[in-house]
């Protein structure tokens, strides 16, 4: 089986393997690149996953994740933060460690309500306000900062920011090479202004990362757990592709899937299953 060379695997679509397998599978499988997450390179340490990244010859698509940093002024909104500093830190060492066309993207979630606040447009603002404090710290280091808007259900507890027109808003103040836009199958692909939207994006250049997998009915308890296989629920990946490279883009395209049986499986297998599918529902819409 030929391996698009544009697909990258977002490391929560193999949660459970560490740093160590998820590179292996994902080289031996044929795939080129790979986007981490912070809490398995952490697990190794910095220096150690940088040089486990260089030794694989995989690019480094986009670390996951910042943000979270909707709460009001005070020690834990410091803390955020500074959490956020290190994060861009870490984005720009593996992107530096990575295969030649790596790209120094730290995807962010907005976070939701504090508890105990009703006060949505507040949220909003602090997120609008936290940018403003850490995009020096990007600009500096070489990063990208990606707003990644969540799909409206996480709006209390994950992301007040729920639309691409929200993040591009928010991004709006900023160098487009600082602050740009996650655009994220599952979160989107129900919003009826996105296809314009997607096109703002690309006039705008702020188009940091492309990712996709599915959406089916009935959603599981967990709704976090409800991403599936691109090809296997009711997204229309023509229509939302076509757009994504109308508008420019032209870097790698991760599947990131959140899914217990998913996570539960083989991770080589996964991997494996994972280029197929973005071979049948994703490739044939790219130039």
């Amino acid at each position: 089986m030929s391996v698009d060379p544009r697909l990258s695997i977002n490391q929560a679509t193999i949660k459970h393997a560490d740093l160590a397998t998820a590179l292996r599978v994902t080289v031996a499988a044929g795939i080129q690149a790979i986007g981490l997450w912070r809490e398995p390179v952490n697990d190794v340490g910095l220096d150690v996953a940088a040089r486990m990244l260089a030794d694989s010859g995989l690019r480094f698509t986009t670390h996951c994740r910042g943000g979270f940093f909707t709460l009001p002024d005070g020690p834990e909104r410091v803390a955020a933060l500074d959490d956020n500093r290190r994060a861009i830190e870490e984005t720009a060492t593996l992107a530096a460690a990575g295969a030649e066309g790596s790209t120094a993207v730290l995807v962010l979630v907005a976070g939701g309500l504090p508890e105990g606040s009703r006060d949505l447009l507040g949220a909003r603002e602090r997120v609008r306000d936290a940018l403003g404090a850490l995009a020096p710290d990007a600009e500096a280091a070489g990063v990208t900062l990606a707003i990644e808007p969540l799909h409206p259900m996480f709006a209390s507890d994950r992301a007040v920011v729920s639309t691409l027109g929200q993040a591009l808003d928010l991004a709006a103040d900023f160098d487009p090479h600082v602050v740009g836009a996650a655009v994220d199958t599952f979160h989107i692909w129900w919003d009826p202004q996105v296809l314009d939207q997607i096109a703002r994006a690309g006039r705008e250049g702020r188009i940091a990362t492309y990712q996709v997998c599915d959406w089916k009915t009935p959603l599981p308890a967990d709704v976090l757990l409800s991403r599936h296989y691109p090809g296997d629920g009711v997204v229309d990946f023509g229509s939302l592709t076509r757009a994504v490279v109308d508008a420019g883009y032209d870097r790698d395209i991760e599947v990131e899937i959140f899914h217990a049986d998913v996570w539960a499986d083989d991770p080589a297998r996964v991997v494996r299953r994972t280029a197929e599918s973005f071979g049948a529902a994703v490739s044939p819409h790219l130039p």
